[in-house]
């Protein structure tokens, strides 16, 4: 078959993302899962939410990445008193011709960090539903396409809610992942304070370019799902919805509203990448069920009760993937 991968692509591929791995480890030290996670995201083409507590490096990580991919970098900072045309950009008038111009805003980047996401309206919140999307922005009836590629890396304070505005489920659906930057351990700190001045991540060169990240997204979307596969990623998605047959006693009772086929697809996509990430040319089992988490967590809405009794999305995946089995008995 001709789309089959052959060794030397994977292989090439394969010494590629350790590469990206090894300049964001740099960055974010003794954080593998977070790497791993954001670089499957990258390969998957698909944006990421990170949570953690402030100073862990969330935002060094972000620019790291765009440093390391060679592609256009920006940052915004979300507050109560950003309007959508801040972040889309406007129309102006021209000052020699007197003709409205549209002027880009900081959407117009390859990488965009979305900083303390829940911290604006949700007016300025929805101005990223379209362009996370669909990779474009609609002004006043025109729409302008966004540069490809094009990722948004949000981050968000776990903890400190006041004057934050939660993320519709609309908002959240369209993130593949959502990340949690835990906090480092004594060791790491010590590494830190030896290694870097001020705290200030080494310097970065970039290890690929525009063409040669084409290809490697060519290579991703060319790894192999057997339909086994494709079925469970199938039967997962179903059983997180109350009223599916194939739903565990702990979704009925916990969970309001599973995810919608984007988690499906989402799942798949990532899977394909963490397994190229692996030398594999196909997906299996192990890469479905090592993603579901970050994949499902912050796509499911869970009842009052469920809130009660302080059972989090982490608990009802974990049982989902205990009750679903990968063969149909």
């Amino acid at each position: 078959m001709a789309d089959v991968l052959s060794p030397t692509e994977v292989q090439g591929a394969v010494e590629r993302i350790a590469m990206l791995k090894g300049g964001l480890s740099k960055v974010l030290l003794d954080q593998e899962t977070v790497v791993d996670r954001v670089v499957t995201a990258v390969l998957a083409r698909g944006h990421v939410l990170l949570e953690g507590l402030p100073g862990l490096g969330k935002t060094e990580l972000c620019k790291g990445l765009a440093k390391l991919l060679g592609l256009p970098f920006k940052r915004v900072q979300f507050t109560p008193d950003l309007l959508p045309g801040d972040i889309t950009g406007t129309y102006v008038i021209d000052g020699e011709t007197r003709a409205f111009t549209f002027r880009p805003g900081p959407l117009f980047a390859s990488i965009v960090l979305a900083d303390e996401i829940n911290r604006s309206s949700p007016k300025t919140q929805s101005a990223l539903l379209e362009a996370m999307q669909e990779r474009s922005v609609t002004v006043l009836g025109t729409t302008h396409a966004l540069p490809t590629p094009f990722f948004v890396l949000a981050t968000q304070n776990p903890i400190e809610l006041e004057g934050t505005y939660p993320l519709p489920e609309a908002q959240l659906d369209r993130f593949l992942f959502r990340v949690n930057v835990p906090s480092v351990g004594a060791k790491t700190l010590a590494s830190i304070l030896t290694q870097r001045v001020r705290g200030a991540p080494p310097p970065l060169e970039p290890i690929v370019d525009v063409a040669s990240l084409d290809r490697l997204f060519a290579v991703v979307d060319r790894v192999h799902l057997p339909q086994p596969v494709a079925e469970y990623i199938g039967r997962l998605v179903e059983g997180t919805h109350p009223a599916s047959p194939t739903a565990s006693a702990m979704v009925k009772r916990f969970v309001k509203y599973g995810g919608s086929p984007r988690a499906a697809l989402s799942l798949a996509a990532s899977s394909r990448a963490w397994a190229l990430s692996k030398g594999k040319p196909n997906v299996g089992f192990d890469e479905v069920r090592q993603l579901a988490p970050a994949v499902l967590n912050h796509r499911l809405v869970l009842s009052y009760e469920a809130n009660l009794e302080k059972v989090g999305p982490t608990k009802v995946v974990d049982e989902l993937l205990a009750a679903v089995p990968e063969i149909p008995r």
